[in-house]
């Protein structure tokens, strides 16, 4: 018996890349500036945790933030929100990138950046596959001082992702 070893995916291993805020394209630091600026609507009262997310669509820069609720389960995420508000503009089919900004409790700057959560990047993968980017979805993660920041991908975050190929149909319109 051959036993065949199939790669997680095709990139390189490159595809977290802790960069210099000065080293982002002009796009990029657009959309993080962006979700530094929706991180300040984010509304959180019992983690005192705050996100800001801006999404790049092919009409510009939807915003999101996450909305904590007393019924925990009911709180919402910023990248789903993002994502959510696209979707309802008519967007969701040229979603192509999401800058993340983070800003701990009590306001302070946390020490390293934080992923999307499970539920995030299934959502994230959802929209890379609608917009045709896939794999390349660009995810830009950065701290609120901004002293922190990484590049990387949806493939990446989600390797071998469930999706719409998975149910063996793809998305109606």
């Amino acid at each position: 018996m051959v036993t065949k070893v199939v790669p997680v995916n095709n990139f390189t291993g490159e595809e977290w890349r802790e960069v210099k805020l000065l080293s982002l394209t002009a796009q990029q630091r657009r959309l993080v500036d962006a979700a530094k600026e929706a991180l300040q609507r984010a509304y959180n009262p019992y983690s005192g945790f705050s996100v800001g997310a801006a999404l790049r669509t092919g009409k510009g820069i939807v915003l999101g933030t996450n909305v904590e609720n007393a019924a925990y389960g009911s709180s919402i995420c910023a990248e789903r929100s993002a994502l959510v508000s696209a979707n309802a503009q008519g967007l969701g089919d040229s979603c192509t990138a999401i800058a993340i900004v983070i800003r701990g409790a009590s306001g302070i700057s946390t020490a390293d950046v934080s992923a999307p959560c499970g539920e995030c990047r299934q959502f994230l993968w959802e929209f890379a596959v609608r917009s045709g980017v896939r794999e390349r979805f660009e995810v830009i993660l950065a701290t609120h001082d901004l002293s922190q920041v990484v590049v990387t991908n949806i493939g990446y975050l989600l390797p071998r992702a469930f999706g719409p190929s998975d149910l063996e149909e793809e998305p109606r319109a």
